[in-house]
């Protein structure tokens, strides 16, 4: 038997003593002698974490954030920075939100760092819900955010996610690529490929074979370098509640990262096994999938009921809640009794943790855990405190089958 593997993902929370301290603190997201002191206080955390054996550190995608709640704009800059801090750990993005991004940009981008992290690093790509930035910086494709209702708007993203991660596949695993997608395409414009490249002989004659046409005008287009893991670095895909993205994932031997309730992720685990299994893969229940939760391992349980007060309602009240109205709802102390019944929160005493860890893995023992705090709102030393506990404490007590690796579709 083996543990999960473990990824702390982290995102600053600018601190703020309640919902009306933030409101007074207008825009807080804008205070940067705070985003300097939470950007190296970042660094510290990296590196302790790192020591403490967790397998992976992620962080995410998200823009505009001027009440402070999630301020990650840039996730590639940091998982290169993070890169040179590490010993040991993987350093990765949960993710990309690939209907906002040039595919072929992020085929470059992320086979880099996997080249400055000697292969230590994982890359996850995400649908997008946030409609604030998505639909602003999607405006080029014009793809809309989603909450994967079924909506025709819903339907447009996911198109529009599919190719863009499946060009990125390509990208990485072929010399050169000719790809015409129903949102993009390249070589650009497709018909006639790029004319007049004024230096098409030498490209010719020791390029990429095929990439330069008789005419001398591109046809393929040669993304380099390629990734130093083969044949590319593993993929998570941010998986919330629907179905068809758990397809996805099955059918390309991607890692769905689940957001939801312990019913949907045993539900999930299942049809993700038959799926993936029915094409050509050989996985085990649990195997190449990813559960994520927000923990607090407190010395009692009034303990972690204050640490959600303190910590998790403003954002869960203020933020989740709007976005996602399956979450529980009510006044402040309906909400903290509804975060612990949304079951994406696990805590308590370290018993009360293994507890609750042991009833989703007794029947869904997933290959990766992802650990979310509220950091910075949760103080630094709090956060690595109760990480130590997680991992010395309670990781110890999880056992999951041995898994070997997956394969990748694209072999």
């Amino acid at each position: 038997m083996a543990k999960p593997k473990v990824i702390v993902q982290l995102y600053p929370m600018f601190p703020s003593d309640g919902e009306e301290d933030r409101k007074a603190k207008r825009p807080l997201g804008n205070d940067n002698e705070m985003y300097h002191r939470i950007v190296h206080e970042w660094t510290d955390i990296i590196k302790a974490a790192d020591k403490m054996g967790v397998w992976g550190l992620g962080t995410i995608e998200h823009h505009f954030h001027s009440e402070g709640y999630e301020v990650g704009p840039n996730p590639g800059i940091l998982n290169a920075y993070w890169a040179s801090l590490v010993e040991n750990a993987h350093v990765g993005a949960l993710g990309y939100v690939a209907a906002t991004h040039d595919p072929l940009r992020v085929a470059e981008e992320t086979a880099i760092l996997d080249h400055l992290t000697k292969g230590k690093y994982f890359v996850g790509f995400a649908r997008g819900y946030q409609s604030r930035w998505a639909n602003v910086m999607g405006q080029w494709s014009d793809s809309p955010a989603t909450v994967s209702d079924g909506s025709d708007a819903d339907e447009r993203n996911r198109q529009i996610f599919e190719e863009r991660v499946n060009m990125v596949i390509e990208a990485w695993t072929q010399e050169s690529v000719r790809v015409k997608g129903e949102f993009y395409e390249a070589p650009y414009p497709f018909e006639t490929g790029v004319e007049g490249y004024p230096a098409y002989e030498i490209a010719r004659d020791a390029g990429a074979e095929g990439e330069i046409g008789p005419d001398g005008s591109v046809q393929r287009v040669c993304v380099v370098p390629k990734p130093y893991q083969k044949p590319h670095p593993p993929v998570f895909i941010a998986a919330s509640k629907s179905q068809a993205s758990i397809d996805y994932c099955a059918r390309n031997g991607f890692i769905p990262t689940y957001f939801m309730p312990d019913k949907g992720v045993i539900e999930m685990t299942q049809y993700y096994k038959k799926v993936a299994n029915e094409a050509g893969f050989n996985v085990q229940l649990g195997q190449n999938q990813n559960l994520v939760r927000w923990p607090h391992v407190t010395k009692t349980s009034e303990d972690f009921d204050r640490k959600l007060r303190e910590y998790d309602l403003d954002i869960y009240k203020n933020f989740y809640g709007p976005f996602f109205p399956q979450f529980p709802q009510g006044d402040d102390s309906e909400l903290v009794q509804g975060m612990k019944d949304s079951q994406l929160f696990i805590g308590g005493t370290v018993d009360e943790c293994v507890a609750g860890w042991k009833k989703i893995f007794d029947q869904a023992p997933c290959e990766y855990i992802t650990l979310i705090w509220h950091w910075a709102q949760q103080p630094k030393d709090d956060m690595l405190e109760e990480l130590r506990l997680f991992m010395d404490e309670v990781l110890p007590e999880l056992e999951i089958p041995d898994f070997e690796p997956v394969s990748a579709a694209a072999e």
